[in-house]
């Protein structure tokens, strides 16, 4: 069988809507032996910031999630995440907004690239 026969195979096909699906139901072990993760939170009240900082200060990589905030109160996410910028600032991390929902905060010695190169 050639090269060209094995692309048109349908069983080799990846189903990517199906694969994105399950992404969230995997349960995953941690680690141990990781130099960091990438954490999922969603922020909804002032101990949430306090739990991304924290994780940041221990270098992991969060991934947050402000949808729900941002709809019900937008002047407690500015205040939210003003607290969480001043301290990853403190310790040489970065903060980046990737879409409408989601905030990448990274910590010392992660930096993110903010614009396309063109």
């Amino acid at each position: 069988m050639g090269f060209l026969d094995k692309i048109g195979r349908k069983s080799d096909a990846v189903d990517i809507e199906e694969f994105l699906n399950n992404l969230d139901v995997e349960e995953e072990s941690m680690y141990e032996d990781a130099d960091a993760y990438v954490k999922p939170y969603s922020l909804q009240r002032d101990t949430d910031a306090q739990t991304v900082i924290e994780e940041v200060k221990k270098g992991n990589i969060v991934l947050l999630n402000i949808a729900d905030l941002s709809k019900r109160n937008a002047m407690k996410l500015r205040e939210l995440i003003s607290t969480i910028r001043n301290e990853v600032q403190g310790i040489d991390g970065d903060m980046a907004r990737v879409s409408s929902d989601r905030v990448l905060v990274t910590p010392s010695r992660v930096k993110i690239v903010k614009r396309k190169e063109a």
